[in-house]
């Protein structure tokens, strides 16, 4: 009471006084508080610079792109250019050969890789008197694009750009076992000329399933006459052999500068930095390497590679790429036979300055290197290495046989399919059959294509395990024609790759290609996996990750597989792992085809359509995704025919419509393929 009567006697002076007093001491407050905390960040604060910035994990950045192909067309004198889409190399094999062609016609062409390059540029091409675009596009996995040419894909899909000055030309490579044949191709010629680009010559189809190199030449026999046609010039000659590059032997050189293998940066497996890919793999040590198979001639093996350290990540279905060496005896001999030391070190120089491509594979190196790390010396070679090669031929008959499988006569064609392809001569045979040949070491390095990364479906989940990625595969053996006996370089290199025994010799080279062979987004989804003899790889990691899954409590659907081998007790791999999975209740269904165990062979097919009602029923009611894995020649075509049939009786539909049913099922990601010829 006797406060309240007091408040209203308080003068207005003694209020402010009262005031400057409270604010001067929250000011005195507040100071303090803001220095301690100064303080504190200032001198217990977690530094930036404290953090080890560790060398293994510096990045590699990316290459600069060129300006303009078309300056560079320019600048060069150059009115033909010749772009390739290439995943093992053929298309930009194919891109070369045309693009050195183009001299017999008084034109000048080069090579170009899209990805190097502005394709918007293509509108600004018939600035260039004379000019021609050609394209040499090949397909990878379902319909895909090459690696290299995803940002001229993803250019064509989006632009509005008006291309009716641009003359062009395509050839396409895929392979007729593919649902999607030549999907690449086809579409780069549809696309161009919906853009108002006039087309000179009709679209080529090369098919690897039948010969690739065939028809390569058959289509480059009648494009040359039409381009000829069309600018109004003739051949100027006969076909010559024309050196791109020119030997520099290094006598005195410092052997920290020479290559010994590396496919990119100089000593980059010695100081490794991500991002890892196809041009800076990651050395991954193997951890296991081990016989899937109890009995039979033929070796199937489990591969595990460690990645751990190297920031690569990777989900089920994508594959991981190896880069292979060539075995030291093929290389022992090729060096014996042309009296070379292999030991040499040297370089190949472009004698064009101007191209992007200054050598045609890393230098300087040695011959050995050369043979083992970078060149493809097991595969039959193409027709103009051997054209190339004719002239070191002493023997006359040699001479000729060469040049004549070098023709696009008909006697010549049919004499390389029989000689060479057949009969599988790779460049060794070819000089043990032919004793007067014998080429300069460099120039056969010159001719020779890159050797390859081979791809394999990682058969492991991330999810279990992170630090590692599972090969499956089966070495390569064959008896040829001759008698002689060729082996795989990846699978035979492989194979000898023995764990801690001596680390160097354990390790492999290798980067991670993302694919689209991916598990539903709903663990609850049903999938039905087909997979038969190393076509089980990617779903060991499916299955693997679906028990994870359900480890996490995730409500997991129904996980089917039909996997299919030659005989239960010799190549049924995996059988302890998936009894295992079937025993625990992640895998639902484990159906096995063992072909050969009876008088009549049974495939997956065979029972898919014992199954076909419960298929029907995860397919139809279910929302089942179907995942194929394996060979594409016949038993991914088969399996597709099976549910064509099952769609079909159990739809109610005519074969027509359950084709349609089951083309739509892949428009939408529910029937994917990972197959290979």
């Amino acid at each position: 009471m006797g406060g309240a009567s007091m408040e209203p006697t308080i003068s207005p002076p003694d209020t402010t006084a009262q005031q400057d007093s409270l604010f001067s001491m929250t000011d005195v407050f507040l100071i303090s508080l803001i220095t301690g905390l100064l303080t504190y960040w200032f001198f217990f604060r977690k530094k930036k610079e404290e953090v080890p910035d560790l060398p293994k994990m510096q990045s590699v950045p990316p290459p600069a792109r060129d300006s303009s192909f078309i300056e560079k067309m320019k600048k060069t004198g150059r009115n033909i250019v010749v772009f390739y889409g290439s995943q093992t190399g053929t298309a930009e094999e194919f891109a070369n050969r045309l693009s050195k062609d183009a001299h017999r016609y008084g034109l000048r062409g080069m090579a170009a890789d899209p990805e190097e390059y502005d394709l918007s540029d293509l509108s600004r091409l018939s600035e260039i008197d004379k000019s021609l675009a050609v394209f040499c596009m090949a397909t990878y996995g379902e319909g895909d694009p090459t690696d290299n040419a995803q940002d001229f894909y993803d250019w064509l899909q989006e632009a509005d750009a008006d291309l009716s000055g641009l003359r062009f030309a395509v050839f396409g490579l895929g392979n007729k076992t593919y649902e999607h044949f030549n999907a690449m191709g086809k579409y780069v010629d549809k696309r161009l000329e919906e853009l108002g680009a006039q087309r000179i010559f009709e679209l080529g189809l090369g098919d690897d399933d039948g010969n690739l190199e065939e028809d390569f030449i058959t289509w480059r026999e009648q494009f040359w006459p039409a381009v000829c046609e069309h600018f109004g010039v003739e051949a100027t000659g006969e076909e010559s052999s024309i050196r791109q590059y020119e030997l520099v032997v290094h006598t005195d050189v410092n052997m920290n500068k020479v290559y010994t293998g590396e496919m990119g940066r100089l000593k980059s497996y010695e100081n490794q930095k991500p991002p890892f890919d196809a041009k800076n793999p990651f050395l991954a040590q193997v951890t296991e390497n081990r016989k899937l198979n109890e009995g039979g001639e033929r070796h199937l093996m489990h591969l595990e590679l460690d990645i751990s350290n190297s920031k690569i990540r990777y989900e089920s279905g994508d594959h991981v790429a190896v880069y292979p060496a060539n075995d030291s005896s093929l290389v022992d001999q090729i060096g014996e036979i042309l009296g070379t030391d292999l030991d040499t070190i040297m370089s190949l120089n472009n004698l064009d300055e101007e191209s992007n491509k200054k050598h045609p594979f890393p230098c300087p190196t040695s011959y050995r290197t050369a043979l083992t790390y970078y060149l493809d010396i097991t595969n039959p070679p193409r027709t103009n290495v051997l054209y190339e090669l004719a002239q070191y031929a002493t023997d006359a008959g040699e001479q000729e046989r060469l040049r004549k499988m070098a023709s696009s006569a008909a006697e010549g064609k049919a004499l390389y399919l029989s000689w060479v392809v057949e009969a599988r001569r790779n460049i060794l045979a070819i000089l043990q059959d032919m004793p007067s040949l014998r080429p300069p070491i460099d120039h056969l390095c010159e001719l020779l294509p890159r050797l390859q990364a081979r791809y394999y479906s990682i058969a492991s989940s991330s999810k279990v395990h992170p630090n590692a990625i599972h090969i499956c595969a089966v070495t390569v053996e064959y008896e040829t024609k001759t008698g002689r006996l060729n082996k795989g370089v990846a699978t035979s290199w492989l194979r000898n790759k023995v764990p801690a025994e001596n680390r160097s010799s354990s390790l492999v080279p290798m980067y991670v290609r993302k694919s689209q062979f991916r598990l539903p987004f709903k663990p609850s989804t049903p999938v039905i996996m087909i997979g038969p003899g190393t076509g089980i790889a990617p779903f060991i990691g499916f299955i693997q990750e679906r028990a994870w899954l359900k480890q996490q409590g995730k409500e997991v659907g129904e996980t089917v597989l039909y996997y299919g081998c030659r005989h239960e007790r010799e190549d049924y791999l995996y059988r302890e792992e998936l009894a295992r999975f079937h025993q625990e209740g992640v895998l639902t269904q484990l159906n096995v085809a063992f072909s050969r165990d009876q008088a009549e062979k049974v495939y997956v097919q065979h029972l898919l359509k014992k199954n076909k009602e419960n298929v029907w029923k995860l397919l139809n009611d279910g929302n089942a995704h179907i995942y194929v894995c394996g060979d594409a020649r016949n038993m991914a075509r088969d399996v597709q025919n099976t549910f064509y049939d099952i769609v079909a009786e159990f739809g109610n539909m005519s074969q027509p419509q359950a084709v349609d049913y089951v083309k739509k099922l892949m428009t939408k990601g529910r029937y994917s393929l990972d197959v290979w010829s």
